[in-house]
């Protein structure tokens, strides 16, 4: 697929089949969130990939209740048979820039003016989104809604934080899009895009 069909056909799908995931498509589409820019080199992130409904079934028990999912207005979403949780660590940075090249020796988390941590594994989440598009299958990013309960589930180190989940694949016909699109819509590039100054 071409890249700027990647982009256009590129949209948050909420409704999957339960349909398996060829292993060697979940396997490229890790090794892309991989090739992520991340500050310094630092590589300061993790995944934890879930597959087959024994996995993302702990995943979705463990994450939401039994009532919150029935009421949930996207039931599809929990037959998605992949989901991808992106990690972030902070120490991981912190660490990379007191060495000698980038002599930061003091640590400060002040120096950082914005959690670069967190905007490398959203840069890699979005690889995950566009790969998933180029191999035919969707996907939709969310964050996480027990974060503590995830993190005793899973034995997620303490160093990592949990910045979102990617569930990924085949659409289902009954795939509707968000509200938020015909209620908000796109914004036009006048007024998001400026040339020169503000």
């Amino acid at each position: 697929m071409e890249f700027q069909d990647v982009v256009r056909k590129r949209k948050m799908v909420r409704s999957f089949t339960d349909e398996p995931i060829d292993p060697d498509v979940l396997e490229r589409i890790i090794a892309n969130a991989q090739r992520a820019p991340s500050a310094g080199f630092s590589q300061g992130w993790a995944f934890l990939v879930l597959s087959g409904r024994e996995q993302t079934e702990r995943y979705w028990n463990t994450t939401m209740t039994v009532e919150r999912r029935k009421e949930f207005g996207w039931p599809g979403m929990f037959n998605a048979p992949a989901l991808i949780v992106a990690f972030s660590n902070k120490s991981q940075y912190i660490a990379r820039y007191s060495l000698p090249d980038k002599g930061w020796t003091d640590r400060d988390e002040k120096r950082w003016p914005v959690p670069y941590w967190d905007i490398d594994v959203g840069m890699a989440a979005l690889l995950i989104l566009q790969t998933a598009v180029d191999a035919g299958l969707g996907a939709v990013f969310f964050g996480i809604f027990d974060q503590a309960g995830f993190r005793g589930a899973f034995g997620i180190p303490e160093e990592y934080t949990a910045v979102g989940t990617v569930a990924i694949g085949h659409r289902a016909p009954t795939d509707r899009p968000s509200p938020s699109l015909k209620t908000v819509g796109r914004k036009p590039a006048s007024l998001v895009v400026h040339r020169g100054r503000w």
